[in-house]
């Protein structure tokens, strides 16, 4: 097996290692006050920006290496004193964030690199450093290269071999660049019997024939000028980079960037092709979890040991005390069971921090884009959740904090003429409740303006005339999660499309959780959402109809009840309704549904459960509530098909199979307008 293959087993190791580093220095990039400089805060973002070159360079990522010892080098200036932080100097240094976002990635091997904008960047890096020359810019940076290439006279220090460092390494990255002539110096190898193998008594004449930059050079040999003689000089005279001439033509330019792009898309597809296979998805666990989960082995060893010894006890015949030890084992297993599960589900469980931090930059980019004052605000961040559940609800969640700086916050002149403070605020708060997470993501801008929405939904013919005076704030606020529903005059870059609202929803209860709005119009918006805290195991409630058993998610149930005769309503030609108080049930027989025989078709001899999901309650009609427990989902679709109101299945302890109810499923097979019948009918 080569060094290089041995090498890979520690790339995924560096990568998010790497990532969880440029996300230190974005967070503490947005937290520097140009007036005054945090020193600890510059000396963080220093360290994690000279581990990704250290790295880097290690596992032979050049392109990541080189950009990385510019963007250090810059900081090391800032750290010393000799350069003061301004606002444009944070904004170049979080645009080299992205950039070797990008670099990471394409390392990686899944995302194609503009290298022509990185080119740019990286131009701009050099001349904030002074080294393109006065009032230079990005598009006219001079880097000096060689027409015929250069030529380099390379003698390591003898103890360069022991600080880590490999002048082969250097070599192979020199040849990466072009064609590489190399004449090995070895006149001061001494006699065999007095070699000292940790010295490096070798030198080298080089000769490298490619039309590159002196920078490229420079920072091939950047960690070891220190320890050798080192001296670079051109083969001819030197020119300006093609590129930087080219950015002065519009025209050439964009047919630069266009065959850069072309070139590094084909690149990518190369790449992505032969690390497809290789994807895959990790997660760090503390020391903790892992003792307790050891521990927890442990102790079922022991009972599992006690067990058996009582088994072969039994075959000899049982004694009352036998059985008792026997009901005392199996107690200690159902025990120790129940922590190994929630041991291992502790392990994929991640604080919400991990969605939280990606909003600092985001407010920070965006609020400035549309010339609004936000005082972002977490709270919560280290609740737990689900690694796949944090995932998906991402997205979910950019959508709404975007809306929220779009549509809810005010400019600083509105808000100072409402009697406003200038800086909006905007607030995510997590917590847990119960057996759910619940996300809250507040802002006290202008809220949902009420008849604007109304406005829109009867335009769009989503109400009638006639039920908008009957529409309740709720009812009204639900309106945005419309598909293509937008109340913006103006489409931009930013929302009036009308898209992201309704797929916030779906996905959201795809998760099997749920989104509801507060909203008080001039004062702010509240937009509260609530999710399992694992998508593996949930609290049901076991049901049974017939001589089957179906189980119901906890949080789905409002209340259970028994059914009286005179609150039952039958429409005609649709389905039965149930009146519960100030509002009328749809009935969900699961018996019909399902095709299987009940006790009983009579809704007063059974029993009611009453559900909600998506917003609308029904009445689900079952013979018999069994007990709750926690169970293990197991995917139908994946093992079977796709079935409409059926979200999962489980095993029971007596090693049959149950279908778990997708409530809001059950309520879209419900007849609906029978809902709206039984209420005019009142």
């Amino acid at each position: 097996m080569s060094t290089t293959t041995g090498m890979e087993q520690f790339h995924q190791t560096f990568f998010e290692e790497s990532l969880e580093g440029l996300d230190l220095m974005e967070s503490a990039l947005l937290n520097l006050d140009a007036g005054a400089v945090d020193a600890e805060m510059i000396n963080s973002i220093f360290r994690a920006a000279h581990s990704i070159k250290g790295g880097s360079a290690t596992f032979g990522f050049t392109a990541l290496a080189d950009f990385t010892h510019v963007l250090e080098t810059l900081l090391d200036e800032v750290r010393d004193g000799s350069r003061d932080v301004s606002q444009g100097l944070v904004a170049l240094l979080l645009r080299a964030v992205d950039a070797l976002r990008e670099l990471v990635a394409a390392a990686q091997g899944g995302a194609a690199v503009d290298q022509a904008a990185v080119d740019v960047l990286q131009a701009q890096l050099r001349a904030e450093l002074g080294q393109g020359g006065g009032e230079a810019t990005a598009a006219t940076v001079a880097t000096a290269a060689a027409a015929g290439g250069w030529r380099i006279h390379f003698r390591p220090h003898p103890d360069i071999l022991r600080t880590g460092n490999d002048p082969l390494r250097i070599l192979r990255e020199l040849a990466d660049l072009g064609e590489l002539r190399v004449r090995l110096d070895d006149s001061a190898l001494p006699e065999w019997p007095a070699l000292d193998p940790e010295s490096c008594l070798l030198g080298w004449d080089l000769e490298l024939h490619a039309e590159v930059e002196r920078a490229a050079i420079d920072e091939a040999f950047a960690w070891v000028a220190d320890e050798s003689t080192l001296t670079i000089e051109p083969l001819a005279a030197p020119q300006q980079d093609p590129a930087v001439d080219a950015a002065s033509d519009p025209t050439v330019a964009g047919e630069l960037v266009a065959e850069r792009r072309r070139t590094d898309r084909r690149q990518s597809e190369d790449r992505r092709g032969s690390a497809a296979t290789a994807d895959a998805s990790s997660i760090r666990v503390g020391t903790n979890k892992i003792d307790a989960l050891i521990n927890m082995v442990g102790e079922l060893v022991i009972t599992q040991s006690m067990l058996g010894q009582i088994g072969e006890s039994l075959s000899l015949g049982a004694t009352e005390s036998q059985i008792e030890k026997l009901c005392d084992g199996l107690a200690e297993l159902e025990r120790n069971t129940r922590e190994l599960q929630e041991s291992v589900m502790r392990i994929r469980m991640l604080p919400i921090s991990f969605a939280f931090n990606r909003f600092p930059r985001l407010v920070h980019d965006l609020g400035g884009k549309l010339d609004k004052q936000i005082d972002l605000r977490l709270s919560g961040e280290n609740t737990e959740l689900d690694k796949t559940v944090m995932e998906k609800i991402s997205d979910p969640l950019v959508h709404l904090v975007r809306n929220a700086i779009d549509h809810g916050i005010e400019t600083p002149e509105v808000r100072t003429a409402a009697g406003k403070p200038a800086v909006g605020t905007l607030h995510l708060d997590a917590c847990h409740q119960g057996g759910n997470i619940v996300i809250e993501i507040s802002d006290d801008g202008a809220g949902l303006n009420r008849e604007k929405i109304l406005g829109k939904a009867v335009e769009r013919g989503v109400v009638s005339d006639d039920e908008v005076a009957e529409m309740t704030d709720e009812k009204i606020c639900d309106l945005i999660f419309q598909p293509g529903f937008s109340t913006v005059d103006a489409v931009s870059d930013v929302s009036g499309r009308g898209v992201g609202m309704d797929v916030v929803r779906r996905n959201i209860q795809s998760l099997g959780g749920s989104v509801e709005v507060h909203s008080q119009q001039g004062k702010g918006s509240r937009f509260i959402i609530r999710l399992p805290l694992t998508l593996a195991i949930l609290d049901g409630q076991l049901v049974r109809v017939g001589d089957q058993i179906y189980i119901i998610p906890l949080v789905s149930i409002i209340e259970s009840l028994q059914a009286r005769e005179e609150l039952i309503n039958l429409v005609a030609g649709m389905a039965e309704v149930y009146r519960l108080r100030d509002d009328y049930l749809s009935v969900i027989r699961l018996h019909r549904l399902f095709n299987i025989q009940a006790d009983t078709e009579n809704l007063t001899e059974g029993l009611l459960v009453v559900v909600e999901g998506d917003g609308q309650k029904a009445g689900v009609f079952v013979d018999e509530l069994l007990g709750q427990q926690q169970v293990v989902i197991k995917s139908l679709e994946s093992n079977y098909r796709r079935v409409e109101g059926v979200s999962g299945a489980t095993i029971l302890g007596d090693g049959s199979v149950a279908l778990i109810m997708d409530v809001p499923g059950l309520i879209r097979l419900t007849n609906a307008p029978s809902l709206d019948a039984a209420r005019k009918s009142a």
